[in-house]
C-alpha cells in the first residue's frame, strides 16, 4: 500500500434492532441486504429538499436531480442521530494481513479471538481528505470488512449524507455503483458506466470527468463475477471503448481511465487482495462489535421483554465461540433472532434436551425452524400444517441448497435469473415467506433482479444441507457438477470428498461448509430438523466413521494450519469432543508434554482460540518442545499473552519466535520466556524482531544466559522500538557492560516504563551509567537493581539522578551492600524528589546512624508511600528515630522493619506514633523481639488508630499477656483486617482473649495463629468464637499440637460455624 500518514481518532458503537419478531426478521433481512445496520440508523424517506450541492456546478439542475435520485434510491435521508460511531470512525490500516488474504471470514474472527487491530481511526467526513498538510488526498481508497459487518450500509449512509451536503463537500459528484449492478453487463465502456449511474448527464458521460472532484464508489468487490487481473489486463485510455467489466475496473483503478476521479472500493478482505498494494492510497477497515455493542444490539432487539433479553445475553456470554461470532453485527442479530425464537418455544417436552445451542449448526437449525414456523410472518395468515412445513423445507433445500452449494464451489455469491434457471430454481418459490429468510432480491440499475443469500453463512448452511441430502443418491462427485468423475457411492465417500476439498482449499472458503456438514450429523441437530430438513436418525450410524475420517485429515505436517484447526471445529459440531477435552485436561494438569502427535497439536491450537483459560493468557510452560512450538507458530500469532517458561528453549527457538514477532499480523502483547536456555544469539534474534514489532508490550527474559552482548542487542532495539513497556533481564549476567548498554537505550527510549535488572552482577560503574540515563529519561517508572553490588558509590550516583529525575516511581536496591554513606546520599535526594513512591532498601547495612538520615527525609518528603528496611541493623535507636518521623509523616502507607534487632523500646515509640499517624496502613515488625511489653504498646495504639489495616508480628516473642492486650484492642478496633502472630507463644490464655475479641470484631479478615502452642482447648475457643463472626475469611491454626483427628474435628466445626472462612489446620 502506498505509504500514508496516520492520525488518531475515536471509536464507539451501539446496537440497533426491532421489537416484535416480525420487525426483527425484517430488520435482519434489510441489514443483510445492505439496507440498514444494527448500530446505525436506517435511511428513511426524505421530507426535505437536499442542501444545495457544493462545488462549481452546484447550481446545475442535473446534479440536483442526481442527489434527489440517490436519496430516493437509498430510501431517503438518515434518521436523527446519523450513522453509528462504529461506521463513522473507521480503522486506518496499513495493508492486509496474511490471515485476511488466506482465510474464511469466520476463521479471521476466531483466530484473532474477536479482537480488531489496534489502529488509528479516521472519521467518515475526513475519509477522502489529506492526513496532513503536506500529504495529498487519496485517489484509490479501499474499505474492508468481513461479511455482515456493514460495508454496504456504510456506503449508503455516506451517499445519503453527501446528498444532503453533510460529508464529502469537496466532491461535486458522487457515483455509487455495486458489483451486483456491474455483473449484469458483459461489456461496458467508461462512458456508459458513468451514464448508468448518472443518467442526467445527457448524450455523453465524458463531461463528468471535467468536474473538479468526482468520487466513484464500487461496492462489493467480493461479489464481482470475474476476479480482477492486474497482470494480464491490456491498458486502455479510450473511455468509449467497450471491454469486459473486470478489464474496465482494472483500468480505472490503474488510472488509465478517469485518472482525476477518486475511487472508493469496499470488499471482504480476501477479495481486496486482488488490487496490488502499490495502487492503494488509503485502506480502512470496519471493526465489529465490542462487548457493549453486542449487549446494546440485543437490548434493542428485545426492548420490552427483559427476561428474554437476559436469557439471550446469558447464552451469548456463556458460549465463547458464539460470543466471538457475535462481534460480527449481522451474525449478532441472526443469533438474537434464533435464540429469541428458541426461548419463546422451548416449553415443548420434545425440545427439553435441545437447548441451549452448543454449536454453530444447532444455532442455524433453530433459525431454520423459526423460518419454517413462519415466525415474523404477516398477521392473519394461517399457520401451515406440519406436513406442509416438512414438504416446504425439503423442497427449498433441493432448490436453494443446490444453488448455494454450487455457488460456494464457484465462489459465486450473487445470482441472476439465468443462474436460477440453470439450477432449476422455481421463481415462484422465491416469493414464499420461507425463502425470504434465506434469499434476498434486489433491483439493479439495469432493471434486472439480483439474488443473494442474506448472509454468507446461510449460503454455507443451505449448501451443506443440500450436500447431506444429495449424497444419499449421488453416484458421481457432487463437486464436479456434471463433469466426469469416478463413481462415488455412499454418504461416507461423499463426506470424504468434501473433507478433502476443504483441506485442499487455500482460501478456506469451504471451512464453514464442512462444519455445517459435520454438524448435521449430530444427534441434537438431527432431533431439531427431523421431519423437515433431515430424516429421523439420518446418517447417525456414520458419526463414528466420520469422526475417524476427520481425524485422519490431521497429517503430521510441520505446521498446524487453519485447515487442521477447522477439523477440530468440525469435531465439535459433530459432538465428538474427546480429543479436545483430553488436551484441555492435560493443560490443566501439566501433562501436556506427553501429547505431541498431530491431532494433539491441532487440538492445542484449537483450544488457544476457544478456551476461556487461554483468553487472558496461554500458559504453555513446561510442556513444549521445539518441534511442537514450530508447528504452532501460525496459531501463536494471535495470542494476546504467551507464557513459555521452563521449556528448555535454546537460541534456534528464538529465531522462530523472532519471525513470529516480526510478522505484520502479530497480535502478541505479552510474552514470558523465563528460565529457558537463551544466550546472546537468541537475544539478538528477539532484538531484531523488536525493531519492527508493533504489538509487544511485555517481554520477560529472566533467568537465562543472555550476557552483555545479548543485552546490547536488546538495548539497540529499544532505541527504535516504541511499544515495549516492560522488560525483565533478571539473572542474565549482563554485568556492567550490559547495564551500560541498557542505560544508553534508556537515554533515547520514551516508552519503556519498567525494567528489571536484578541479580546481574552490576557494580558501581553500571549504576553510574543507569543514573546518567535517569537524568535524561522521563518515561521509566520502575527500576529494579536488587541483588547486585552497586555499593555506596552506586547509591550516590543514583541519588544525584533522583534530584533531577521526575518520573521514576519505584526503586529497588535490595541487597546491594549499601551502608550509611549511601543511605545518606539517597535520603538527601528524597528531600527534594517529588515522584518516588516506593523505595526498597532490604538486606543492606543501614545502622542507627543511617536511620537518622532516613527519619529526617521522612519528615520532609511528602510523596513516598512504601519503605522497606527489612534485614538491616537499625536496632532500637534507629527504629525509635524512624518512629518519630512516622508520627509527623502524612504520606507513608507501608513500612517494613522486619529482622532489625528491634525490642520493646522501639515498639513503644512506634505505638505512640501510631496514635497520631493517619496514613500508615501496613506495619511489619516480624522477627523482632518486641515481647509482651512491645505488643501491649502496639495494642494500645490500635485502640485509637483508625488507619492501620495490616499488622505483622510473626516470631516477635509475644506471650499470653501480649495476646490479651491485642484481644482487648481488637474488641475496639474497627479497621484492622490482617493480624499475623505466627511463631509466638500466646497459649491457651492468649487464644481465649483473641476468641472473645472475634465475637465482637467485624473488621478482621485474616488471622494467623500458626505455631502458638494453643493446644486443643485454645483451638476450640477460636473455632467456637467464629460462629458469631461473619467477617473472618481465612484462619491458620497449623502447628498447634492437636493431632490429625483434632484437626479434622476443628476443621468441620469451623466449616459449620463459619462456612465462608478458609481454615488451614
Amino acid at each position: 500500500m502506498r505509504k500514508q500518514e496516520m492520525r488518531m481518532g475515536g471509536e464507539a458503537g451501539q446496537g440497533h434492532g426491532a421489537g416484535s419478531p416480525a420487525e426483527q426478521v425484517k430488520a435482519l433481512m434489510d441489514l443483510l441486504a445492505g439496507k440498514g445496520c444494527q448500530s446505525s440508523q436506517a435511511p428513511q424517506p426524505s421530507d426535505r429538499t437536499p442542501d444545495t450541492p457544493q462545488g462549481p456546478h452546484g447550481n446545475d439542475s442535473r446534479l440536483q436531480r442526481h442527489r434527489e435520485a440517490l436519496l430516493s434510491r437509498a430510501g431517503g435521508s438518515l434518521e436523527l442521530g446519523g450513522p453509528s460511531p462504529r461506521l463513522t470512525n473507521l480503522l486506518l490500516v496499513e495493508g492486509l494481513m496474511d490471515l485476511q488474504l488466506r482465510e474464511h471470514d469466520f476463521t479471521q474472527v476466531e483466530a484473532t479471538r474477536g479482537g480488531w487491530r489496534s489502529a488509528r481511526t479516521i472519521a467518515l467526513n475526513k475519509l477522502f481528505l489529506p492526513l496532513s498538510r503536506v500529504s495529498i488526498p487519496p485517489r484509490i481508497s479501499i474499505t474492508i470488512g468481513v461479511a455482515g459487518v456493514g460495508k454496504t450500509t456504510l456506503v449508503r449512509d455516506f451517499v445519503c449524507l453527501w446528498a444532503r451536503g453533510q460529508v464529502g463537500k469537496d466532491f461535486s459528484l458522487v457515483l455509487p455503483l455495486t458489483f451486483r449492478d456491474l455483473n449484469t453487463h458483459e461489456k461496458l465502456s467508461a462512458d456508459r458506466l458513468i451514464r448508468s449511474v448518472f443518467p442526467h448527464v445527457g448524450e455523453s458521460g465524458l463531461e463528468v470527468a471535467a468536474l473538479t472532484k468526482v468520487l466513484l464508489i464500487l461496492d462489493g468487490l467480493d461479489e464481482c463475477k470475474t476476479p480482477l487481473d492486474f497482470s494480464n489486463t491490456v491498458a486502455c485510455t479510450d473511455p468509449k471503448k467497450e471491454m469486459q467489466v473486470d478489464h474496465l475496473i482494472t483500468n480505472i483503478i490503474r488510472g488509465n481511465l478517469f485518472p482525476e476521479v477518486s475511487v472508493w472500493v469496499t470488499s471482504r478482505p480476501s477479495a481486496a487482495g486482488q488490487i496490488p498494494g502499490g495502487l492503494v492510497d488509503r485502506m480502512t477497515e470496519i471493526r465489529g462489535f465490542n462487548e457493549e455493542e453486542i449487549k446494546a444490539c440485543l437490548e434493542q432487539m428485545f426492548p420490552e421483554d427483559q427476561v428474554l433479553l437476559d436469557w439471550v445475553l446469558s447464552q451469548v456470554q456463556a458460549n465463547r465461540s458464539l460470543y466471538l461470532m457475535c462481534t460480527i453485527p449481522a451474525f449478532c442479530q441472526l443469533a438474537g433472532l434464533a435464540l429469541g425464537h428458541l426461548c419463546r418455544h422451548r416449553r415443548g417436552p420434545q425440545d427439553a434436551e435441545l437447548w441451549p445451542p452448543r454449536t454453530l449448526c444447532e444455532l442455524y437449525s433453530w433459525y431454520f425452524r423459526m423460518a419454517l414456523s413462519g415466525e415474523g410472518q404477516e398477521k392473519g395468515k394461517a399457520s401451515p400444517r406440519i406436513e406442509q412445513l416438512a414438504h416446504s423445507g425439503r423442497k427449498m433445500v433441493g432448490t436453494l441448497g443446490r444453488l448455494a452449494f454450487h455457488g460456494l464451489v464457484k465462489k459465486k455469491y450473487v445470482f441472476y435469473e439465468p443462474d436460477l434457471k440453470a439450477f432449476g430454481v422455481d421463481l415462484v418459490l422465491l416469493q414464499s415467506t420461507l425463502c425470504s429468510y434465506f434469499l434476498q432480491r434486489e433491483e439493479t440499475l439495469a432493471s434486472s433482479a439480483a439474488y443473494f443469500f442474506t448472509h454468507l453463512s446461510l449460503q454455507e448452511f443451505m449448501g451443506a444441507a443440500y450436500y447431506c441430502s444429495a449424497s444419499k443418491r449421488a453416484i458421481f462427485d457432487l463437486f464436479t457438477e456434471g463433469g466426469v468423475s469416478w463413481p462415488r457411492l455412499g454418504f461416507l465417500t461423499h463426506f470424504r470428498s468434501a473433507a478433502q476439498r476443504a483441506m485442499q482449499s487455500e482460501d478456506g472458503r469451504l471451512d464453514v461448509f464442512l462444519r455445517f456438514l459435520s454438524g448435521l450429523l449430530s444427534p441434537r441437530v438431527n432431533a431439531l430438523l427431523a421431519g423437515s430438513l433431515l430424516a429421523q436418525g439420518e446418517h447417525q450410524g456414520s458419526r463414528v466413521q466420520v469422526a475417524q475420517l476427520l481425524l485422519g485429515c490431521l497429517h503430521p505436517d510441520t505446521v498446524v494450519c487453519a485447515r487442521a484447526v477447522n477439523i477440530l471445529y468440525c469435531l465439535h459440531e459433530l459432538q465428538q469432543t474427546e480429543l479436545a477435552c483430553s488436551v484441555e485436561e492435560a493443560m490443566e494438569s501439566g501433562g501436556l508434554a506427553r501429547l505431541t502427535g498431530p491431532p494433539h497439536r491441532a487440538a492445542l491450537a484449537y483450544l488457544l482460540q476457544v478456551s476461556d483459560a487461554c483468553t487472558q493468557e496461554a500458559n504453555l510452560s513446561l510442556c513444549l518442545s521445539q518441534g511442537v512450538l514450530q508447528s504452532l507458530l501460525p496459531q501463536l500469532l494471535y495470542c494476546r499473552s504467551l507464557r513459555l517458561d521452563t521449556n528448555q528453549f535454546q537460541d534456534p527457538v528464538m529465531e522462530l519466535l523472532g519471525s513470529v514477532l516480526s510478522g505484520k499480523d502479530c497480535r502478541i502483547q505479552r510474552i514470558s520466556l523465563a528460565e529457558n536456555q537463551i544466550s546472546n544469539k537468541g537475544a539478538k534474534a528477539l532484538a531484531r524482531s523488536l525493531l519492527v514489532n508493533r504489538s509487544l508490550t511485555t517481554l520477560d527474559l529472566r533467568s537465562n544466559s543472555i550476557g552483555p552482548q545479548g543485552a546490547k542487542a536488546l538495548a539497540d532495539a529499544l532505541k527504535i522500538n516504541r511499544t515495549l513497556t516492560f522488560l525483565s533481564l533478571q539473572s542474565n549476567r549482563i554485568r556492567d557492560d550490559g547495564a551500560k548498554s541498557m542505560a544508553e537505550a534508556l537515554a533515547a527510549n520514551r516508552t519503556l516504563s519498567v525494567i528489571h535488572l536484578q541479580k546481574n552482577t552490576i557494580g558501581p560503574p553500571g549504576a553510574q551509567q543507569m543514573a546518567d540515563a535517569l537524568k535524561q529519561n522521563r518515561s521509566l517508572k520502575e527500576l529494579m537493581l536488587s541483588s547486585n553490588s552497586i555499593g555506596d558509590g552506586g547509591a550516590k550516583a543514583l541519588s544525584e539522578a533522583l534530584k533531577v529525575n521526575q518520573g521514576l516511581e519505584s526503586l529497588d536496591l535490595q541487597s546491594n551492600s549499601i551502608s550509611d554513606a549511601g543511605v545518606a546520599a539517597l535520603m538527601g535526594a528524597l528531600c527534594t524528589n517529588q515522584t518516588l513512591l516506593s523505595l526498597n532498601l532490604r538486606e543492606n547495612s543501614i545502622s542507627p546512624e543511617g536511620a537518622q538520615d532516613l527519619a529526617q527525609a521522612l519528615c520532609t518528603n511528602s510523596t513516598l508511600k512504601n519503605l522497606d528496611l527489612t534485614a538491616n541493623l537499625l536496632h532500637d535507636q534507629g527504629a525509635q528515630a524512624i518512629a518519630v518521623a512516622v508520627r509527623e509523616n502524612h504520606t507513608l502507607t507501608s513500612l517494613h522493619l522486619q529482622w532489625n534487632f528491634i525490642q520493646a523500646g522501639a515498639a513503644k515509640a512506634l505505638g505512640q506514633a501510631l496514635q497520631f499517624n493517619r496514613s500508615l496502613i501496613s506495619l511489619d515488625l516480624q522477627e523482632n523481639a518486641i515481647g509482651d511489653e512491645g505488643a501491649c504498646a502496639v495494642a494500645s495504639a490500635l485502640k485509637a488508630n483508625t488507619a492501620l489495616t495490616a499488622l505483622y508480628l510473626q516470631v516477635a516473642s509475644i506471650g499470653a499477656s501480649g495476646a490479651q492486650a491485642l484481644g482487648e484492642a481488637l474488641a475496639v478496633n474497627r479497621t484492622l483486617e490482617i493480624l499475623d502472630l505466627r511463631g509466638n507463644t500466646i497459649g491457651m490464655a492468649g487464644a481465649k482473649a483473641l476468641a472473645n475479641a472475634l465475637k465482637v470484631n467485624s473488621s478482621l479478615r485474616r488471622l494467623n495463629l500458626q505455631e502458638n502452642s494453643l493446644g486443643m482447648d485454645g483451638v476450640i475457643c477460636i473455632a467456637t468464637a467464629l460462629s458469631g463472626n461473619h467477617g473472618i475469611q481465612h484462619i491458620n491454626l497449623q502447628g498447634n499440637h492437636i493431632g490429625e483427628s483434632g484437626a479434622r474435628m476443628i476443621s468441620e466445626t469451623i466449616k459449620t460455624n463459619a462456612p465462608s472462612c478458609t481454615v488451614e489446620m
